[in-house]
């Protein structure tokens, strides 16, 4: 199994070969297909779980998923690992149940495991999650040199409602430049999804068990110093009832006012609620913006102010970190922007915190100290907040290197979620304001 084959399931643009394995006769010590998942955690609507089936079902082998557990990666705590685990077992037992694929758990790291399991199974096909991060290319770059041979690697994006590098071949310069782009391609990509197939060949490994109790205990002793919050079911269900629930979803009670609410921080309820669901790949965007689509005609400037930013927003975020590879840093923003942030680091500051300071919110500025602790206790801040947090940050440190230091520092380690590109954003003075994780 080495070339990509063509799938009625899956665009061929969807999925990119990132290594050819040697061809091999059909059925000669075939294993299953194996497909890494990371970033799109979910069963349903999951084109990297599909393209993996649809790849087995051809050969007439099995499928596994395999999962590795990072420990503290991008500077993830209890709150982010716990929510992701206990999605994580949530899944495992509806993969087996209802399509009798097999799901393994690995700790360490992934350019070892990975590798292994393809070996000890005798894969030839490995399916992966696309990534913008360069520390997950970094990976799977590594991964496929130590592959064998005979393994084809091919990359899903399931994450993006168009492709990143179909979406475009370059570095973005605003949503204004992305957004014809992406609405040219979506009558190509934002289509209803086809029914999941399941495999045609099952398999049954032996001594597959996973400690979970076990394995969550142990995440949430060592990263107790930001504890779980109990506001945020974990889960792929859950994240659909947020979406369309009777009772409180989003679609179903709160879309009307989206556009004229959710930049209130003062109305909660006007954002969508989907943000955590959408960063660790329990709900896919896809879904998110067909339903939304549907009820068009009822909230026509709701719904297209919540694809904007579902879409266009969300998918300008992996074009910069795709293809700037010093996102995350002042090299990575763009000139004018380094130009305004220089010409004014040498301001008088009638402030100065220490990032201990302002992680324990210990600034003169009430409406910042809520802020912050309402993401070091609660787990998110409103996005309009955003901008004002961020904004302070710069004006109340150093210099911009410390305050976009900083920046990461207290938004990773709380909240977990890597918007380098708001932050890049949020420093110059720009009007565009960008709500990557708070949809």
């Amino acid at each position: 199994m080495a070339s990509l084959s063509k799938s009625p399931l899956v665009q061929p643009g969807r999925v990119r070969v990132l290594k050819e394995g040697k061809k091999m006769p059909l059925g000669q010590g075939m294993g299953p297909v194996v497909y890494w998942m990371f970033r799109d955690q979910r069963v349903n609507d999951n084109w990297a779980l599909m393209h993996a089936v649809d790849e087995a079902n051809k050969a007439n082998v099995p499928v596994a998923v395999a999962f590795n557990l990072f420990d503290r990666f991008l500077g993830a705590r209890a709150r982010q690992l716990g929510f992701m685990l206990r999605g994580l077992r949530q899944l495992q037992q509806e993969l087996e149940a209802t399509l009798q694929i097999p799901f393994f758990l690995f700790q360490g790291e992934a350019e070892e495991t990975i590798p292994n399991f393809v070996e000890e199974c005798r894969a030839t096909l490995l399916v992966t999650d696309f990534s913008p991060l360069r520390e997950i290319r970094r990976i799977k770059e590594e991964i496929c040199k130590r592959v064998g041979n005979s393994a084809s690697v091919h990359e899903v994006d399931a994450h993006n409602v168009v492709p990143v590098w179909v979406a475009s071949q370059k570095l973005e310069y605003s949503a204004k430049t992305i957004r014809g782009k992406i609405n040219k391609l979506l009558p190509e990509f934002l289509i209803d999804f086809p029914p999941q197939p399941c495999p045609s060949k099952t398999w049954e490994p032996t001594n597959h068990v996973i400690d979970w109790d076990t394995i969550i205990e142990d995440v949430l002793r060592k990263g107790s110093e930001v504890p779980e919050v109990k506001w945020c079911e974990p889960g792929e269900h859950a994240a659909m009832d947020v979406l369309m629930g009777t009772k409180n979803g989003f679609l179903t009670k709160r879309l009307k006012t989206y556009s004229t609410d959710r930049n209130n921080p003062l109305k909660p309820r006007g954002l969508s609620g989907l943000s955590p669901y959408l960063h660790f790949g329990k709900i896919s965007a896809q879904r998110c913006a067909l339903e939304a689509r549907k009820l068009r005609t009822l909230s026509p400037q709701a719904v297209d102010s919540f694809l904007e930013e579902l879409i266009v927003r969300r998918e300008l975020a992996d074009n910069y970190c795709f293809y700037q590879p010093q996102y995350g840093t002042l090299q990575g923003a763009w000139e004018w922007a380094r130009k305004t942030l220089m010409d004014h680091a040498l301001d008088k500051r009638e402030h100065i915190y220490t990032k201990e300071q302002l992680e324990k919110a210990q600034t003169a500025d009430l409406l910042w100290n809520a802020s912050q602790l309402e993401m070091v206790h609660h787990g998110k801040m409103h996005g309009f907040m955003r901008m004002y947090w961020a904004k302070k940050i710069l004006e109340w440190t150093t210099g911009p290197e410390e305050a976009l230091s900083i920046a990461i520092y207290l938004n990773d380690k709380v909240l977990g979620c890597s918007s380098y590109f708001f932050r890049i954003l949020t420093f110059p003075n720009c009007s565009l304001q960008y709500t990557l994780c708070y949809i």
